[in-house]
């Protein structure tokens, strides 16, 4: 914008305020004469012609108001033109903010996960310590995805990673779930045999708790409506590669056990065959 710009859009504001003015101006006469008008006339009871007084007064604002749009309509179209401008600017220097309002209220709208939750997301997998309108924080689980085991350090992420990011909560609303474990063997190594030692094993550290398991498993089938598994342990085969399997335990756990019931099990499954024998599930 060059200085005779500036002097044109002087001069078209000083035009437009002074024809705000005069308009200004002349409805206050117009009012003034209706008014005068309405209280001679003799004819008119005092409500009445209160009421004309009101409507008048009510009329000529609303007319100062349409004529001051108007009047500075191009201005404000100018202006409007700026605002949209501005809050485009805002919208995308704030953008991550924004994000994280918004994970923040489908957290709560959805219910998705609450302090104490163990969840992963975007390569963060944690317990939930605390989360507010921006971030949440975890008590990193590691390492890798397979370990259970507190790391000692804290993991903060944004908000904004719930639309962006698929999220798994590991421990859904109950007691006991049911969790695998995978043991890799190679294929010439009795796998049969090495697969009846840690199904008992499973059998063995889980009986101890298998009924409230089993009846927690009950109480989620009638509350969501589906056909929960059965927790009693299983297993299953894998083959990885030529040369290789993978035996897969699934086993039941309480929620807060889940690594020692692991860890347990394991180790009734790496004893010697002899002293195996003298522990029977």
């Amino acid at each position: 914008m060059n200085q005779f710009d500036w002097i044109r859009f002087d001069s078209s504001v000083s035009w437009d305020g002074l024809t705000s003015l005069v308009l200004l101006v002349s409805l206050l006469i117009i009012r003034a004469l209706v008014v005068r008008g309405i209280s001679r006339n003799a004819g008119l009871s005092m409500e009445a012609k209160r009421r004309w007084v009101v409507t008048t007064r009510n009329s000529i604002l609303f007319a100062f108001l349409i004529g001051l749009a108007v009047i500075w309509a191009h201005e404000l179209q100018a202006f409007a033109v700026s605002l949209v401008a501005l809050a485009a600017a805002l919208v995308l220097a704030t953008k991550e903010l924004l994000l994280c309002w918004s994970g923040s209220a489908l957290r709560v709208g959805g219910k998705v996960y609450s302090v104490g939750d163990r969840i992963q997301i975007a390569g963060h997998r944690g317990v939930v310590l605390d989360h507010d309108m921006f971030t949440t924080k975890l008590l990193e689980i590691g390492p890798g995805q397979a370990s259970h085991l507190y790391t000692g350090r804290v993991t903060v992420f944004p908000n904004s990673l719930l639309f962006t990011n698929a999220l798994v909560k590991e421990n859904p609303g109950q007691e006991y779930g049911l969790y695998t474990l995978a043991v890799p063997l190679q294929s010439d190594e009795h796998w049969q045999e090495k697969e009846k030692r840690l199904l008992e094993s499973a059998k063995a550290e889980c009986a101890p708790f298998m009924a409230e398991a089993s009846r927690q498993m009950k109480l989620l089938e009638q509350t969501n409506l589906l056909e929960a598994p059965s927790p009693e342990p299983r297993v299953t085969i894998q083959l990885v590669d030529s040369g290789r399997i993978h035996l897969i335990l699934r086993f039941p756990a309480p929620d807060r056990g889940r690594s020692r019931i692991e860890q347990a099990i394991l180790r009734r499954f790496l004893m010697p065959a002899a002293s195996f024998q003298q522990h029977p599930a």
